[in-house]
């Protein structure tokens, strides 16, 4: 049953990587090497436990389109703001992402508009169901790939 999930969580971000991909469509502002996405640095990777306590439209820079964020409480009662992506490409309903959830999530710490936050690579629910959003090796966004990358790389892991 649980794979099931994850396969089901897997098809759904495929499917949103594809569409997204085939229509050329881009996301002002979160493009692979733009002034969001250079404060990406793999080398502040990082990794935290906590539960979800709001899920928000963010807008990290101006210009920008709409993404969406996590307020999560880490298991240290600290509230941390996570971006996960533009709004068009992250799709929660894919692994059923609500309040309450438990989470682990990886990613880098940046400051963006004078405001810590964690830019997520990954978000983890559960033991089985990931909804992955950059390469966790170089940052490079799944939203920035064509659908034969995205699903070669999701294939590796």
């Amino acid at each position: 049953m649980i794979r099931v999930g994850a396969l089901t969580a897997l098809l759904a971000l495929l499917g949103t990587v594809c569409v997204v991909a085939g229509d050329q469509r881009t996301f002002p502002g979160w493009e692979k090497g733009g002034a969001y996405d250079s404060h990406y640095k793999v080398s502040d990777l990082d990794q935290f436990k906590g539960v979800v306590e709001d899920i928000t439209e963010i807008t990290p820079l101006p210009g920008m389109s709409k993404g969406v964020g996590l307020v999560v409480r880490d298991e240290g009662k600290d509230l941390v703001t996570v971006h996960l992506g533009p709004q068009e490409f992250v799709d929660l309903r894919a692994i059923g992402l609500k309040k309450g959830d438990k989470v682990k999530i990886k990613g880098v710490w940046a400051e963006i508009a004078g405001k810590d936050v964690l830019m997520a690579s990954k978000v983890k629910k559960g033991e089985t169901i990931e909804l992955k959003l950059r390469l966790t090796k170089d940052g490079t966004p799944f939203w920035t790939m064509t659908p034969e990358e995205a699903a070669r790389h999701l294939a590796q892991e």
